[in-house]
């Protein structure tokens, strides 16, 4: 992994098929901005799994070893949140025993 960036591009598998609109999109140059204005502003992300709501009670009766299900399917994809929107999509992978995220689809705004 690169040392100076926390993003490493690692090469999805080859699928078949064209690329989508949405993905080619997603790879067109900013326009309208200085070259390098925004290249340093750090955003909060979060990797989300799936969810749940819990009552005070459950919240409670958490001890250690204790499993909480969440609503998502062990093949859905996680999601890439900035803020409460999600911005990506794709498969969890782990990247030198950290997760991280292979993207799979960017959300269009």
């Amino acid at each position: 992994m690169n040392n100076d960036s926390p993003i490493e591009n690692v090469p999805a598998p080859s699928t078949t098929g064209t690329a989508s609109a949405s993905s080619a999109a997603s790879t067109a140059p900013v326009t309208g901005l200085k070259a390098g204005l925004l290249d340093n502003v750090q955003l909060d992300t979060v990797l989300r799994f799936g969810q749940r709501q819990i009552s005070l009670r459950e919240i409670g009766a958490l001890r250690f070893g204790s499993v909480v299900e969440l609503d998502k399917a062990i093949q859905d994809p996680a999601e890439l949140l900035v803020g409460d929107k999600v911005v990506a999509r794709g498969e969890v992978v782990i990247v030198d025993g950290n997760y991280g995220l292979r993207v799979t689809e960017v959300v269009a705004s």
